[in-house]
């Protein structure tokens, strides 16, 4: 088996990263405890130790996933919040792009969860409303967005946009030529987006008067683990 003395990491956390990669690319029930041990170097019985099951491991795993959303959220709530008017780092899916590296593992996972009849998946999908709620009433606080009629429905409506990119991805891809989470995609998929936001479906993104400067090859700030 392979040494992890080499990786900074724990033990722990590349037990789930494994999982989180074999997860995103064959779907939790084709996986088994041993595929993941192997994928980690480490023996079966030491990811037992550390989960109890593949349940207690798709649990962590699940967790994690949440937790670099909110950490991402947070980059774009704290005190840069008007940095959410920027089309580089105005959604979910454009942090993704910009803060975690191409081939991670996490949109395929967050597809899966999300299209998944199970009881974490609600809880990502309720999790990541609840976060998108609140950055709307944030940017409402400080005079960057309007709250709308009905508020719940525009922060549900804000998320739902941004997880289409995930969900549809690939049929994205199919359609447009370009991966709408590369560079060259989000900043042909930008204006469009922030001209709509602004102006409605009569609006052009020279309406907006909202300029779209190229995604930087290096992401900004330290990027979340996954």
């Amino acid at each position: 088996m392979c040494s992890t003395r080499d990786d900074d990491r724990t033990a722990r956390a590349v037990i789930r990263d494994e999982a989180l990669r074999l997860f995103a690319e064959r779907g939790p029930d084709a996986v088994t405890v041993r595929q993941i041990a192997t994928a980690a170097g480490v023996s079966p019985g030491l990811v037992v130790h550390h989960f109890g099951s593949k349940d207690g491991l798709r649990t962590e795993v699940d967790q994690h996933v949440l937790a670099v959303f909110e950490a991402m959220l947070g980059q774009l709530t704290g005190e840069g919040g008007a940095d959410l008017l920027d089309p580089q780092t105005g959604s979910l899916s454009e942090a993704l792009a910009q803060h975690l590296p191409p081939d991670s593992p996490l949109p395929g996972y967050l597809r899966r969860l999300l299209l998944s009849d199970t009881d974490a998946g609600r809880l990502l999908f309720r999790r990541l409303y609840e976060l998108s709620r609140a950055a709307l009433a944030q940017l409402a606080d400080a005079g960057l967005a309007a709250p709308g009629r009905d508020p719940d429905a525009r922060a549900a409506f804000l998320l739902a946009n941004d997880l289409a990119l995930f969900l549809l991805r690939d049929r994205l891809t199919d359609v447009l030529g370009t991966d709408p989470l590369s560079a060259e995609g989000i900043t042909r998929w930008a204006p469009e987006m922030l001209s709509i936001y602004a102006g409605g479906l009569t609006a052009s993104p020279d309406d907006t008067n909202t300029p779209v400067p190229p995604i930087p090859d290096t992401p900004r700030g330290d990027p979340p683990t996954a």
